[in-house]
């Protein structure tokens, strides 16, 4: 009877859109602006292939930039979707 009524009091779960990968990707290029910024030493440590298209970063740098991108992203997309925007 408990899974009964915890099935019936979750949400309705967001369906993936378009406009969720435009959000992901727009909090993706402000974490790279912000990691760019704020790390003192973005050269420092494993270098990546091209990395003149991660605007000179090391590979610990990209790694950091991506993860805070993601946690931005994730938050911006289910505060949108709880709001009904997205």
């Amino acid at each position: 009877m408990l899974t009964t009524l915890l099935a019936a009091a979750d949400p309705v779960t967001f369906q993936w859109s378009p406009k969720c990968a435009v959000v992901m990707i727009i909090c993706n290029i402000l974490a790279y602006a912000i990691a760019r910024s704020n790390i003192e030493k973005p050269n420092e440590g494993f270098p990546i292939p091209n990395s003149q298209f991660f605007g000179g970063l090391s590979h610990g740098s990209v790694v950091a930039a991506n993860c805070l991108g993601h946690v931005l992203g994730i938050g911006s997309i289910l505060g949108l979707a709880a709001r009904g925007v997205l």
